[in-house]
């Protein structure tokens, strides 16, 4: 039986640990995505074919996939540097906007010419999704671009506490880059973090900590989740393999477990009250519990408040983030109450 985390913590450390935010500096490097939302109401089916009719009410677009984690780390103070890679088009222009806005620095992001943007469009009506439409290559990207992008995180060695690698499969993410990553961060205590993709598991070998859904650490185990005992067998066999710290394996509705090497695992439930959209939660737990670790707590704290930020974005339809202080306020009333 896996024994489940007492929600005994002490709130005011974690909050302290939450001010330390603002000095924290995470360089994130992954797939930059733009979200698009196009938000309205149905009332009809269409005559020409049986779909629906979205009376269309607004539209907007965010930054998604390690565009979002950068939003997630601003949104809780911390300092984030994005490192990517957008076509020259005008939506890659359209995102360093956005991440000039937020405060973020663009100085690692490359535009490769021939390559577009990514953008999921998502309609959403009644809030519930009708279809998502995505634009996109997939094509890994240039091995001068990768050079470029290792070189620009060499840089920045000494100045981050933290790296994000945000993988959605769009091109960014290859061996080579993650050997060149493992090389850089190696004996320098900077935190090695992967929101990962199935696909791509076997890239991640000696990393710091990783945040697969339980779906993804089915498939490579190779074991179905089904039950405690298949999820405890998943989680020591991906520690084993990667060779890597520790694995938090997210399980939606179910809460998350923590696996760390010479340790029993840990259950933490859920905290959501409401589940209106998952879009993005993967992002907020990898930001939050890679921030958290990168000032100074401990594993099982770091991934606890992952788990209250985690419910705070399902509640919320569309790709959202979470503020220093709203995390504050909910780490007191949870932990008060424990």
């Amino acid at each position: 039986m896996l024994k489940e985390m007492p929600f005994n913590l002490d709130p005011v450390s974690l909050a302290r640990h939450i001010e330390k935010f603002p000095n924290t500096r995470v360089l994130v490097i992954g797939d930059i995505i733009m979200d698009e939302y196009i938000w309205g109401d149905v009332s009809r089916i269409s005559p020409e074919a049986p779909v629906p009719v979205v009376d269309v009410k607004r539209e907007t677009k965010m930054l998604g996939g390690a565009g979002n984690v950068v939003s997630n780390i601003a949104s809780l103070g911390g300092e984030a540097i994005l490192c990517g890679v957008v076509g020259d088009d005008s939506r890659g222009r359209q995102v360093l906007k956005m991440l000039k806005t937020l405060g973020a620095s663009t100085e690692g992001i490359l535009q490769e010419p021939g390559r577009p943007t990514t953008i999921k469009t998502r309609v959403v009506a009644q809030h519930q999704q009708v279809v998502r439409v995505d634009r996109e290559s997939r094509k890994e990207i240039l091995p001068q671009s990768v050079g470029k992008l290792l070189g620009f995180v060499n840089k920045m060695r000494k100045d981050i506490h933290a790296v994000v690698v945000s993988d959605y499969a769009k091109g960014v993410i290859s061996p080579q880059l993650m050997k060149g990553l493992r090389e850089i961060v190696a004996d320098s205590g900077i935190v090695l973090g992967v929101d990962p993709k199935k696909s791509h598991f076997e890239h991640y070998k000696g990393i710091d900590v990783i945040t697969p859904n339980h779906h993804e650490a089915s498939a490579f185990s190779g074991i179905e989740i089904v039950d405690e005992g298949s999820l405890e067998a998943a989680g020591h066999k991906i520690l084993r393999d990667l060779k890597c710290r520790s694995v938090l394996i997210t399980q939606g509705r179910d809460g998350m477990t923590l696996f760390e090497k010479k340790r029993e695992p840990v259950h933490i439930p859920t905290v959501a009250r409401k589940v209106f959209d998952v879009t993005g939660a993967g992002d907020t737990v990898i930001s939050t519990f890679c921030l958290g670790l990168a000032a100074g707590m401990d594993l099982k704290s770091a991934a606890l408040i992952s788990n209250f930020a985690a419910g705070i974005v399902v509640g919320e339809v569309g790709t959202s983030t979470v503020k220093a202080e709203e995390l504050k306020r909910v780490i007191f009333e949870r932990l008060r109450k424990g």
